[in-house]
């Protein structure tokens, strides 16, 4: 199919959002109204692309009608260096729209949750799954998104067994949910006195941030739990019983947050985790039923996956998924993520583009 076939739809489409964006019915419908702004922020784009697809289709026929037409040679050989370079955008246009023509992930505009776990490699895995909480900082900074820890349990050396904290940005999940697996660090460990290379792992876990509306919680569901604060060592930090677990008794799914002095901010952070669990739980049901049509390689989430490996001998970083290696170690656990991510998106769209072919 054309994809010119599918401009008149998307144009009244258009035309529908940017008419309902100012109705006031919605306006005061929050679901409504944050369903409709997402939908009209990626239709707009695409609309300045088809615009400029058309006007550079013009510009193309009257190129060849001057060619055809005029008899000044000096116009004409204007007109064919013109139409050479319009012909050049016309098919970088074409590519572009047909990805952005792909069905997005509703969830890809969501902020993310995320969890990284110490694995094997004991204490050297706590120091890696620190490392990585501080790649994803720097990361979240340089892309103006806030980073709000939720709750974590350090390690005896330092880092973390375990740390959950909200991301919350312009498209953090879109990003962000490429890390989803096993990443894996192959160093000499501090405590090594004989200079071995150990190999450690660490496990990361990202999901949708979801809304109050995306998931219902009966809070006769609920099973609330107070406890202490503690910090590093297990020692008190308050002597209130202001850290927050709750348990939702019909998937037996935890979530707990004692980041806060407050209970009631405790309680907050951890209902939000725990409705973003639940999310997640429904979606993962939904994408194993996707799986089974297409099978992606790039974006699974697969959370048993090996996705990557931090080798600091070489000072190379491998994402296993597709094939990519570069030697800049350094930089990338400093938050420089860009190139792997971008790598990943390409060879996602190059799928789905793949998959979506017989449609254009």
């Amino acid at each position: 199919m054309n994809i010119k076939n599918k401009f008149p739809v998307i144009k009244q489409r258009y035309t529908e959002i940017s008419d309902m964006m100012v109705n006031p019915g919605i306006i005061q419908d929050r679901k409504k109204y944050i369903s409709v702004s997402r939908e009209y922020k990626e239709l707009k784009p695409l609309m300045e692309r088809i615009e400029r697809y058309e006007k550079t289709e013009s510009g193309i026929e009257e190129a060849r009608r001057i060619i055809r037409e005029e008899k000044d040679k000096e116009w004409v050989e204007l007109a064919k260096e013109e139409l050479e370079q319009l012909e050049s955008q016309l098919a970088v246009l074409e590519e572009e729209i047909k990805l952005m023509l792909i069905p997005k992930d509703p969830q890809d505009a969501k902020n993310a949750v995320m969890e990284i776990r110490a694995g094997t490699g004991g204490d050297e895995a706590s120091l890696f799954a620190g490392d990585l909480f501080r790649m994803y900082s720097k990361f979240a900074e340089k892309k103006g998104w806030k980073v709000d820890i939720v709750d974590y349990n350090e390690g005896t050396a330092g880092g973390f067994k375990e740390i959950i904290f909200n991301v919350t940005g312009e498209n953090a999940y879109g990003i962000l949910k490429y890390e989803a697996g096993v990443h894996r660090v192959q160093r000499v460990p501090q405590t090594e006195t004989q200079g071995r290379v150990h190999t450690s792992a660490a496990t990361v876990m990202v999901f949708p941030e979801a809304e109050e509306f995306d998931v219902e919680i009966d809070m006769k569901d609920i099973r609330k739990d107070l406890f202490m604060s503690s910090g590093p060592g297990g020692q008190s930090v308050n002597t209130t019983y202001s850290a927050v677990r709750l348990t939702h008794i019909p998937t037996g799914i935890v979530a707990q947050c004692q980041d806060q002095k407050s209970q009631h901010k405790n309680f907050e952070k951890a209902l939000k985790v725990l409705r973003s669990r639940l999310y997640e739980l429904e979606l993962r049901k939904k994408k194993e039923e996707e799986a089974k049509i297409r099978k992606s390689q790039v974006s699974s989430g697969d959370r048993s996956a090996k996705i990557r490996t931090y080798n600091f001998p070489q000072g190379r970083v491998t994402d296993h998924r597709i094939g990519l290696t570069l030697y800049d170690l350094q930089n990338i656990l400093n938050g420089d993520l860009d190139k792997i991510i971008e790598a990943l998106q390409i060879a996602d769209n190059a799928e789905k583009l793949k998959s979506a072919g017989n449609e254009f």
